[in-house]
């Protein structure tokens, strides 16, 4: 049998850009090379694209070639400039390896979609519900389903600090990994926080605080058939998390501790499981999504985010929550290139 060709990516310009680069770092340790032929493409924090050997330590400074995806459905891959001329290379799939802005937002999904490619993850209309968030809490209390309380800031509107319930969370409305977020005690610290926000999106969101477990379902598939993992708890000792921002979170988060299973009923659990597969499908997802919530005291759910391209670094939630499942990082690659060519309506 034929391997698969098939395109990884990573890296990008989005502040999450050395997320990226260990996240696909854990895909090549775990891509099973007797299948698949694995072309890495990285794409610099300038918006170079490079097909290089691997997501390795330098990988901007190796040997390399410039490369980009043809949205010539004819080229169904690669252009590589070599020697002053363009060699093309089919890709049989790509799998974007790709966190925040310009990797999970549609843009590189709707790239693919011009050239035809089969590509793991949601869709253009998918990911630009998910990465933002007040359109994503739009269509979830559409389906029944809780939200935390909310408000929409546009580039250059302005509220009045005294309309709001503090604590509340003041977020870029499209961004990730907790880059741009502050917790809000008090109207004085309110201007400053969006402040913040704006640095990462225009767009900012306000939250109210939700009093609850923070806990986290992985799942993996498309329509009906859907898998999930087991489900995790955040342990928090202080303020929120945001392990991504961390100067070593390899070696352990300054602040959490991850549970797996996480410690709570199995009546929450089984809730949590079956109102991650409502949103997922509400949503539109397809391939994986990471869907995080928020546990209260008596039992009830409340929706946090919507990850569409989880973390895969060797401490992120995603692949823990699969492995505690019975289901490692080399069965979820296998999955997700099965689930996206049996999707796949080109």
């Amino acid at each position: 049998m034929d391997k698969l060709n098939i395109g990884i990516m990573f890296g990008g310009c989005s502040e999450e850009h050395p997320i990226s680069v260990k996240s696909a770092r854990e895909v090549a340790k775990n891509l099973d090379t007797s299948k698949y032929e694995p072309f890495y493409i990285g794409i610099t924090r300038d918006g170079a694209w490079r097909l290089c050997d691997g997501p390795e330590e330098n990988w901007e400074n190796g040997a390399s070639r410039p490369a980009v995806v043809s949205p010539d459905r004819g080229a169904h891959g690669l252009l590589v400039l070599d020697q002053g001329r363009y060699e093309a290379i089919r890709l049989d799939l790509v799998l974007p390896v790709l966190h925040g802005k310009l990797g999970e937002d549609g843009a590189i999904q709707g790239l693919l979609e011009l050239a035809g490619i089969p590509y793991v993850g949601c869709d253009v209309q998918t990911s630009v519900l998910c990465i933002d968030k007040t359109l994503t809490y739009l269509v979830i209390q559409n389906e029944g389903i809780a939200t935390p309380r909310f408000w929409t800031l546009t580039p250059d509107e302005k509220i009045d600090p005294n309309e709001l319930p503090y604590p509340v969370f003041v977020k870029p409305a499209r961004s990730g990994s907790s880059f741009g977020v502050s917790k809000v005690s008090g109207k004085d610290e309110l201007s400053g926080a969006i402040e913040e926000a704006r640095l990462y999106d225009a767009k900012v969101l306000i939250e109210e605080a939700v009093v609850g477990s923070e806990i986290g379902c992985a799942v993996l598939g498309t329509g009906e058939d859907l898998l999930v993992g087991e489900v995790d708890r955040v342990a928090l000792t202080h303020g929120f998390f945001k392990i991504h921002q961390e100067s070593a979170p390899e070696t352990g988060s300054e602040n959490a501790t991850f549970i797996v299973p996480a410690d709570i009923p199995a009546q929450s659990r089984a809730l949590i499981q079956e109102t991650a597969k409502l949103v997922y499908r509400a949503l539109g997802c397809r391939g994986l999504s990471r869907v995080d919530f928020f546990l209260k005291e008596d039992g009830t759910v409340v929706l946090n985010e919507v990850n569409t391209l989880p973390g895969l670094t060797s401490y992120s939630r995603y692949p823990r929550m699969m492995a505690a499942a019975g289901f490692p990082m080399s069965e979820v690659i296998d999955r997700l290139v099965a689930v996206t060519i049996a999707g796949d309506l080109r």
